[in-house]
């Protein structure tokens, strides 16, 4: 079941279109990546969504009726704009945003002083924002967004100005929220986090969807019929019997263990004869196909080569 969908919104602000009648579903309890180049019209989408501008022409979705202001409390958003103001304590300002959220101050110290202690913030709590670095203040913002338990979460680029550890300990937490039961939508550039943890994706590419689907499917849908081949033997000996049968792309000769080979088969029916003819030359110990990367596949898409 979808908890949110999208149908044929449209957006423009003046002359300019940043939304050309854009649909798309989003299942409970996944995480969906939003994908696309800058200007592609993903964080106008989100607004959108969160309500705060509107859509020009359709309609947006959320739990089987229009969105409506009161299912923004059912939602948690964090722009890529972080919104702190630096003169404020730290947990003065977390418990004020846990109280625009609806939430109680008894209800909101006890839950963000668990959160402050998860993420080593238990000292920043009597400090000024203004001395928090952007990682921390990303920090606050994360549990700000997640505090009230809602039952979606939208984050735009969540990564930016995370080192390392601390962009691994943002994935854990969001595998964790969405283990539980919450739907996680976030825009990113970051082809590397898509594949690690998002179950969907759509991409937008110059205010359109020109991609969506389940991430697996979409790597085996665009797979370009290239194998990468394990083999003991002759490598002249393989290279004559692949001739003419397939596109050599790459070969890697080892003095020890196995030689490797990466080929392009032109059409499916070929493949079997090139697997029978490589293993009548030499030794073929393994024969896969190789998977395009989450960024191969949005240059492709982007450069129109889908």
């Amino acid at each position: 079941m979808n908890i949110l969908s999208v149908e044929h919104v449209s957006k423009s602000f003046a002359k300019h279109v940043a939304l050309d009648d854009v649909s798309l579903s989003i299942p409970k309890g996944t995480v969906y990546g939003l994908l696309g180049p800058n200007g592609a019209g993903k964080t106008t989408l989100l607004r959108i969504i969160n309500r705060i501008t509107a859509p020009d022409a359709g309609r947006v979705i959320f739990n089987g009726h229009d969105i409506t202001p009161d299912d923004v409390y059912s939602i948690g958003y964090m722009p890529e704009e972080r919104g702190l103001y630096k003169k404020m304590k730290v947990g003065e300002q977390a418990i004020f945003f846990a109280q625009l959220k609806g939430m109680s101050r008894k209800d909101a110290v006890s839950k963000l002083k668990e959160w402050f202690e998860k993420f080593g913030l238990e000292n920043w709590w009597n400090k000024n924002v203004g001395e928090l670095s952007k990682g921390m203040a990303q920090k606050i913002q994360f549990i700000v967004t997640v505090l009230h338990e809602p039952k979606m979460l939208i984050f735009d680029e969540p990564f930016s100005g995370f080192d390392p550890i601390n962009a691994n300990l943002l994935k854990k937490e969001i595998l964790d929220l969405r283990d539980k039961g919450c739907t996680i939508i976030f825009s990113t550039h970051n082809m590397a986090s898509v594949e690690e943890i998002c179950d969907h994706i759509t991409l937008i590419n110059k205010s359109k969807n020109i991609l969506s689907g389940n991430i697996d499917e979409i790597r085996h849908r665009h797979g370009s019929n290239i194998f990468e081949a394990d083999y003991r033997g002759d490598e002249e000996t393989l290279l004559n019997a692949l001739r003419g049968r397939c596109e050599i792309m790459e070969s890697k000769p080892s003095p020890v263990g196995f030689n490797k080979m990466k080929i392009h088969i032109a059409t499916d029916a070929e493949v079997r004869h090139v697997i029978s003819a490589a293993n009548e030359s030499v030794e073929l110990r393994s024969f896969r196909e190789v998977i395009p990367s989450m960024n191969d596949i949005f240059i492709r898409a982007v450069n129109g080569n889908l």
